[in-house]
């Protein structure tokens, strides 16, 4: 095993043995964030050098609804609870030829829009890659995001990174029989684009009702997507 595996290996099994993990999942309608990322993909290319992607707004919804629901961005330390009014929000990366997985930082997201974000997002991720991240860009996170639906999956049980309360799980944008209302208000199958959230916490300080109402807010965001507010 490697150093890097090793110290995986390390972290993997002391998040298990110290947070009481639970996961939930909740089904998005991705239509709104489709129909933007299609509008400003060419334009962010173009004047800005950079690929808005739903990682993007999912982080950005993310970071948003997080300043309502504070324990989960917050932390158990002792027998006291930890919350912040910042949010360092973490990316999982994977390494060249599965090598392993680094968790740099974006610091300070709550102060970004969307383009904001999105350059973050693929500045710290490349930099992840080519190994140029500095010791301060993987440490400090307060939430962490982890995005496996590049390769087709629906559903996962992310591990939370210690001492964060949870960690968000997105997954592949697929096209499914949704139920919707007409314009006379009848239910009728139409097919939009549904992607998976998971929100993996840490039960001793997030419960079932808080994580749910934290989804459902997200989700809420994410399908009626306001291009003014972000």
């Amino acid at each position: 095993m490697t150093a890097m595996r090793r110290g995986i290996a390390e972290h993997m099994r002391r998040s298990l043995d110290t947070s009481a993990h639970v996961t939930s999942a909740i089904e998005v309608d991705m239509s709104r964030v489709v129909e933007l990322r299609k509008k400003l993909k060419p334009e962010y290319e173009r004047t800005h050098g950079v690929n808005v992607t739903y990682l993007s707004f999912i982080a950005r919804a993310a970071v948003e609804t997080l300043k309502d629901y504070p324990w989960i961005n917050g932390e158990i330390r002792a027998d006291q609870i930890v919350t912040r009014s910042y949010v360092n929000l973490g990316f999982a990366v994977e390494l060249a030829d599965g090598k392993g997985l680094i968790v740099p930082v974006l610091r300070n997201a709550e102060t970004l829009n969307l383009l904001g974000i999105a350059k973050g997002v693929t500045d710290i991720a490349q930099r992840a890659r080519d190994k140029k991240l500095l010791p301060d860009e993987v440490q400090g996170g307060t939430f962490t995001i982890t995005n496996p639906g590049g390769y087709g999956t629906f559903h996962g049980t992310p591990v939370i990174s210690q001492p964060q309360a949870a960690i968000l799980g997105t997954y592949a944008v697929v096209k499914r029989p949704w139920v919707v209302q007409d314009e006379m208000g009848q239910d009728v199958i139409a097919i939009r684009p549904i992607m998976n959230l998971t929100l993996t916490y840490d039960h001793r300080l997030v419960d079932g009702a808080l994580a749910g109402r934290f989804l459902r807010d997200l989700r809420k965001r994410l399908q009626t997507w306001d291009e003014s507010a972000y």
